[in-house]
């Protein structure tokens, strides 16, 4: 067998070239350039579909910009988020904001201040409720409704659109983009706080979590080929990574993902499955033995900064997507 030499990585102010690289160094700065060249591969495919699982705190984090640009990119094609980040992301949308804050502090005298703390991130609560409210407004506006949390946010984000035009946020600029958003724990979130509310007041609002699964899998089913990027993992991670056993149930028997990027701090011998590896997840048809893929033990708001830089700053362009005409019918709803 011939080995390759490591290449002993070159500082430069081209972020690019930088995470090119870190591919050829060792440890998880390898993982790093790797994930890039990856995700390259995902968007010179044709045939692939992208999803992106987003975990975390990352809108609260800062990571609102770096997300706006893949969208606008055409990095993904399809988000499954948490209910907080899209939560959080509405009230940078309307105008809260987060505000910089330090994890040594007496949690107790931030609580009689009315300060919620994300780590080191502050914010303030009664903030949030007047976005919790706005939510409910919007229910009881829309009532009776009955659907996906993807028509959902389909319908709230164009309002949005409507309510503060020139503001740009990741649920914007998905509308604009023609990009689905899926929370499949919804009610895990303000948002699902707000439709509470709504539903106290006696609007029928019903965020149907089956279709989702259903919607999303038709997605993957009706697809070529398809790659993965996940934030972290949790519900994000396994609700994309289960269509794949969906499909086969269905006799559709997919193969696995093609292509699978994930960027963790979890670790695999804890036995959940946001640390689970792609080599783990090959046992249950998710991935195949063939899956180009690559994890990488990262906090995400170094990673997805560098990462997202590195592909901007490459000029790497999206091939035009075969399914493409597709994609314009699970907005519509199914």
């Amino acid at each position: 067998m011939e080995l390759k030499p490591t290449d002993p990585v070159k500082p430069t102010g081209n972020v690019s070239e930088l995470l090119l690289g870190m591919s050829r160094t060792g440890f998880q700065g390898r993982k790093l350039g790797e994930s890039v060249n990856v995700w390259k591969k995902m968007l010179a495919d044709p045939a692939c579909t992208i999803f992106f699982g987003l975990s975390g705190a990352m809108i609260p984090a800062g990571m609102q910009n770096c997300l706006v640009e893949m969208v606008k990119n055409h990095y993904v094609d399809v988000i499954v988020s948490t209910g907080a980040n899209v939560f959080h992301d509405v009230c940078e949308h309307v105008g809260v904001r987060h505000y910089l804050g330090h994890h040594h502090v007496d949690d107790r005298k931030l609580y009689e201040k009315g300060i919620d703390r994300i780590y080191d991130v502050f914010a303030y609560e009664e903030e949030f409720r007047t976005v919790d409210r706005g939510i409910a407004t919007f229910g009881e506006l829309i009532a009776p409704f009955r659907g996906s949390s993807r028509e959902f946010i389909d319908r709230y984000g164009e309002y949005l659109i409507r309510e503060y035009p020139g503001r740009e946020s990741l649920v914007s600029t998905c509308i604009r983009e023609n990009v689905p958003i899926f929370i499949p724990a919804l009610c895990d979130s303000s948002i699902g706080i707000g439709l509470l509310i709504a539903r106290r007041r006696g609007a029928d609002v019903d965020i149907d979590q089956i279709a989702d699964a259903d919607e999303i899998t038709r997605i993957v089913e009706d697809g070529t080929r398809t790659g993965v990027v996940y934030i972290g993992g949790g519900v994000p991670k396994n609700f994309i990574q289960q269509t794949q056993v969906i499909g086969s149930i269905h006799e559709k028997d997919l193969g696995g993902h093609d292509y699978a990027i994930q960027y963790t701090t979890d670790a695999p011998h804890w036995g959940g499955l946001s640390g689970c590896t792609f080599d783990e997840a090959i046992s249950w048809g998710k991935e195949s033995d063939g899956t180009i893929q690559v994890q990488c033990h990262v906090d995400a708001t170094i990673a997805l900064p560098l990462v997202i830089s590195a592909l901007v700053s490459s000029g790497v362009r999206r091939v035009e997507r075969r399914n493409e005409k597709k994609k314009s019918v699970y907005r519509q709803g199914l």
